[in-house]
């Protein structure tokens, strides 16, 4: 028997950062896959998980910045792959940088890196992971022992291991992540990353040279501790998932723990910090 699911095509003005944030919101939620529409986005969780008041919270709802409607269609099967391969594009950073799916040709860009587009996070189109790519290449990772944190689609661990990086841990909490990041790092041929399925208590006892962690500002504060705690000497802490009004409680929370502030990308509200130990 197929799982049934429920489509939420949302309307949304201003239309990109409104969308982004949705994106953002609704991804702590058990919603499982979102789709650019011409009106905002179109979003899919499966009916055996939808609770009347689950948006109740949504800060971005009740944001007098944002006008957002929505309606709901019940849908007995979703092909995903088919849906992706209608919506989904490849993109560059940097001119250096491709993320593609495997239906789109190969090009001659330097990191040329292959995600079965199964999700909108970590395909490489949401500003945050656009801007840790970024971060990663500017960096010298060659022989940097490195962790991604919240790997999602490890994207970040396979152009780390393009860059050189290795040995490299791929950690993220969701089942689904753990399997697609096994997937891609197959994908594109890397043998330096090992993907863990958990949180930040896996990394007790490990040291790092680069630690990336693309995660939403909560997580980045509670688990602050551990990833200073896990990184060596001058090595280097990229940090994303949060807003521009969010950069204070970070930055407290690096520096006070000896951290020093290297640089950062914002993109649609989105930052990206660099620091250093």
């Amino acid at each position: 028997m197929s799982n049934i699911y429920l489509g939420f095509h949302f309307s949304v003005e201003p239309k990109e950062l409104g969308s982004e944030i949705l994106v953002a919101e609704l991804g702590e939620l058990p919603f499982e896959s979102f789709i650019d529409s011409d009106s905002g986005i179109v979003a899919y969780i499966q009916k055996q998980f939808w609770t009347k008041n689950m948006l109740d919270d949504l800060h971005i709802l009740n944001s007098p910045e944002f006008q957002i409607s929505y309606t709901v269609e019940e849908i007995e099967q979703v092909n995903w792959n088919e849906e992706w391969e209608k919506n989904f594009e490849a993109i560059e950073v940097d001119e250096t940088c491709l993320v593609r799916a495997p239906f789109h040709p190969k090009t001659e860009a330097k990191f040329d890196i292959v995600i079965e587009p199964k999700m909108s996070f970590g395909t490489g189109h949401h500003e945050t992971t656009h801007m840790m790519i970024q971060h990663l290449l500017e960096t010298d990772v060659v022989g940097k022992k490195t962790l991604d944190m919240g790997c999602g689609t490890a994207i970040l661990a396979i152009l780390a291991e393009m860059k050189g990086a290795q040995p490299i841990d791929a950690i993220d909490i969701d089942n689904w992540c753990y399997l697609n990041s096994i997937e891609n790092a197959a994908r594109n041929n890397c043998n330096q990353i090992t993907v863990y399925q958990g949180d930040a208590d896996l990394l007790k006892g490990k040291k790092y040279d680069l630690i990336i962690a693309n995660i939403n500002r909560n997580i980045l504060l509670s688990d602050m501790q551990t990833y200073v705690d896990s990184l060596n000497k001058e090595g280097v802490l990229l940090l994303s998932g949060f807003y521009n009004e969010d950069i204070p409680f970070i930055d407290a929370s690096c520096t006070e723990k000896g951290l020093t502030y290297v640089k950062m990308f914002e993109r649609n509200n989105w930052v990206s910090l660099k620091y250093i130990n």
